[in-house]
């Protein structure tokens, strides 16, 4: 253990309930007394953590027994994943200062960190901050909820987002015929179809999303990874083909609407089109992504080192930024993950 440790440390707070959307305003950034870790925990010294949307649920009070994450209230430290290295560690655990570890105490500088809430850092990925990506989740989706058969059609819907990103490019090469985002950006949807490789992009503020799908997919679609739920999710339901097969891995159009408080996402549904097409719509539950993520690590890291995968995110330089990062990624500001380097 080094003889000295810092005295004090940075950590992003909520300030007050938000009215409506987060701001920066809502958060504050304080400084907290470090401790030194207790047997069974480590001192992670933090090196970049990512701003999800997520936070929206915990932040808004709707947070109840169905989401596995615990509501955050005024006073309360941010979190989420994190990358970093261990500065300090208890005589007899597994973990020793150097090792890199990712964890999900991020909003902080340093974080004590018990020893089963960190994972090592082998080296699966040819740079840390990839173990921040959103791919686990989209990978088990469209290989253990949906399926991707070779020349599928695939609509991914928050195609810029931290998962669609990923979800797009996993969907190409688990073999789907053509890969359909949708956004809602001019400047998004260039980026979907010349740097990440759509065939075509779906334009939610354009409306009519049953002329553009029919369009993008005459044939219609056989899978959906969805993360927005809402108009989008009906319209890809009247678009589907014979035995689709929907994931529903997000709900981010009731997470950032301000009018809600990001805990529901109601949407009408075609009850007799899913019927009669035979659609299969299953949601993703985080509790099984575990035995999945290993696979994803592993296929993830042989895809970046060929160059057959990449991953889009934004830098956001130094904590005292992190209130605004996140006021922008509920704005839908930019494009791919959002990571705070601390």
């Amino acid at each position: 253990m080094p003889t000295t440790l810092p005295g004090t440390a940075r950590e992003v707070r909520l300030a007050a309930a938000p009215d409506g959307l987060p701001t920066a305003a809502d958060l504050t950034v304080a400084e907290t007394p470090v401790r030194p870790p207790a047997a069974g925990e480590v001192l992670v010294r933090n090196s970049h953590f990512l701003v999800f949307p997520g936070l929206r649920t915990l932040i808004g009070g709707e947070a109840g027994g169905d989401v596995p994450l615990p509501p955050l209230h005024a006073g309360d430290v941010l979190f989420g994943s994190a990358v970093g290295e261990v500065v300090a560690a208890a005589d007899g655990g597994r973990l020793r200062p150097g090792d890199a570890v990712g964890h999900f105490l991020g909003w902080r500088e340093y974080a004590v960190v018990p020893e089963d809430g960190c994972t090592v850092l082998d080296g699966a990925l040819p740079d840390p901050v990839a173990h921040l990506a959103q791919g686990a989740a989209p990978y088990r989706s469209l290989t253990r909820l949906t399926g991707v058969r070779a020349g599928d059609t695939v609509l991914v819907t928050g195609a810029s987002g931290a998962v669609g990103t990923l979800a797009g490019q996993i969907a190409r090469l688990l073999g789907a015929g053509r890969v359909i985002g949708a956004t809602g950006s001019d400047h998004k949807a260039r980026r979907l179809v010349e740097e990440l490789g759509c065939d075509a992009v779906i334009r939610r503020d354009h409306g009519d999303l049953d002329g553009q799908l029919a369009a993008a997919a005459p044939g219609g679609i056989d899978v959906l990874l969805d993360t927005t739920g809402g108009p989008l999710l009906a319209a890809a339901l009247r678009a589907a083909r014979q035995d689709a097969r929907f994931a529903l891995v997000g709900a981010v159009s009731g997470q950032l609407d301000a009018g809600r408080a990001g805990g529901s996402a109601p949407v009408e549904l075609d009850s007799f089109r899913i019927v009669v097409k035979g659609v299969t719509l299953r949601g993703f539950s985080a509790t099984d992504l575990p035995a999945a993520e290993a696979e994803w690590t592993t296929r993830f890291g042989t895809w970046l080192r060929s160059g057959e995968i990449r991953f889009p995110y934004v830098r956001v330089p130094g904590i005292d930024a992190a209130p605004r990062a996140l006021q922008e990624v509920m704005a839908g500001r930019h494009f791919g993950a959002v990571v705070v380097e601390v």
